[in-house]
């Protein structure tokens, strides 16, 4: 869980809580229906945080697989573009989609 949306949730809560205990002495302003819509929000904000939880469990190792590949293509890249620009001159280079110039 994000720590912000932790630290929301939590505060949020709490002040729920405090108007639940303490609506009678308000004098207006707030009403049941109102807690109960921010409580159902607050609701709602905890279920959307545990799924983008669950989702970035899900994500995290595939963000190193992505990772893992990228390395590898761009070593192969970089071998092969050093061995081309061995072997032609400059003016050949863009033939082979390498746009450098030295």
């Amino acid at each position: 869980m994000s720590k912000t949306v932790e630290i929301q949730i939590e505060k949020s809560r709490h002040l729920v809580e405090g108007l639940r205990k303490h609506l009678k002495g308000i004098g207006g302003g707030v009403t049941n229906e109102e807690i109960s819509a921010m409580e159902q929000a607050v609701g709602e904000l905890e279920a959307a945080n545990a799924e983008v939880d669950r989702l970035r469990d899900e994500l995290a190792p595939k963000v190193q697989q992505m990772s893992a590949v990228m390395a590898r293509v761009k070593a192969a890249y970089a071998e092969k573009k050093k061995t081309l620009k061995g072997y032609y001159p400059q003016e050949r280079w863009i033939d082979y989609g390498i746009p450098d110039k030295r």
